[in-house]
């Protein structure tokens, strides 16, 4: 990861593979809580 960031940094945006990550933080995050309330929901 360390490598790839160094290459990125090198290109003029390296913001974008930043906020990627981040969009994929909050969207796993998202999709975690709707998963266990789901299985909670089915789970009764």
């Amino acid at each position: 990861m360390r490598r790839e960031t160094g290459i990125m940094s090198s290109k003029p945006e390296p913001n974008l593979s930043g906020t990627i990550v981040a969009v994929f933080i909050v969207a796993s995050v998202i999709i975690g809580m709707w998963g266990s309330i789901f299985l909670l929901f089915s789970s009764r």
